[in-house]
């Protein structure tokens, strides 16, 4: 029944998983040129910038698990726990970092939306998944498929925010 299932999902994870690969790279290239201006802060990567890579890849990762054939609910169950637990630790781990870059800046709730609260319901739903694909598979997987394209969301509006935060705010040197 799931792999039936999964087998209508294929072109949704081709696509969803291409576009999270495409920005990833895209991210790295913006990053390679933020740091020519050597106004790169290491905290300010960690806190805001590193949520976003991993937003993207936690989308490539879940789109080529479910991707793989022969899944069964079993695995499914364990996928989106594992997935679920490790997004929403990785959530705290987030919150924390923006505190200590709270020195350089500090996060409005924009910052808080895109970068904790809306990926710790992200994350949470794999793992409300995670105890309901045995009994509803196809609910579970338009859950899951939400939080491919929210993660996508959330990855594009703060890599944009970064971005135009990065050029509006030039320090004395580069003006």
């Amino acid at each position: 029944m799931v792999s039936i299932l999964l087998a209508d999902w294929a072109n949704f994870y081709v696509i969803t998983g291409t576009a999270a690969a495409g920005l990833t790279g895209l991210t790295f290239v913006c990053i390679a040129l933020a740091a020519d201006t050597r106004r790169v802060s290491v905290v300010g990567l960690r806190a805001f910038v590193t949520p976003t890579i991993v937003h993207f890849c936690a989308v490539l990762a879940l789109s080529a698990f479910l991707s793989v054939p022969h899944l069964t609910a079993m695995s499914l169950c364990v996928g989106f726990g594992v997935a679920g637990i490790a997004g929403v630790s990785y959530v705290g781990v987030v919150a924390a970092r923006m505190n200590l870059a709270a020195n350089n800046y500090v996060p409005v709730l924009e910052d808080w939306l895109g970068n904790a609260i809306l990926p710790a319901i992200a994350y949470g739903v794999p793992l409300v998944m995670a105890f309901t694909v045995g009994q509803h598979p196809q609910a579970s997987l338009y859950g899951v498929a939400a939080v491919l394209l929210l993660l996508l969301f959330i990855g594009i509006h703060n890599a944009w925010d970064v971005a135009v935060w990065n050029t509006t705010n030039k320090t004395q040197d580069n003006r």
